[in-house]
């Protein structure tokens, strides 16, 4: 059984991204500018831990496929819905 010690960080990653996501949108709904400010911190950390856990990741090997795709769609990932999509490619 091999290990994969990108995904872990990959999936933190977006972890942080959606907590952060929420935790702006919050302080927008209540008009906190500090949570506003807290949740895209948030956001732009996951965003650099998904960046330096795709680094070298070969999709086709290391991807999940259509599971990543559609993951990607409902986090409102981009990114991740595109190694999803070529991850599922033959």
């Amino acid at each position: 059984m091999s290990s994969n010690t990108d995904n872990p960080g990959l999936i933190s990653g977006h972890a942080q991204y959606v907590k952060g996501a929420a935790v702006s949108a919050a302080g927008s709904v209540t008009g906190s500018e500090s949570w506003q400010q807290s949740g895209e911190q948030q956001k732009d950390q996951g965003v650099q831990e998904m960046k330096a856990a795709s680094e070298g990741r070969d999709p086709q090997s290391q991807g999940f496929g259509k599971v990543e795709e559609v993951a990607g769609k409902v986090a409102g990932c981009e990114g991740m819905e595109q190694e999803g999509a070529a991850s599922k490619q033959e």
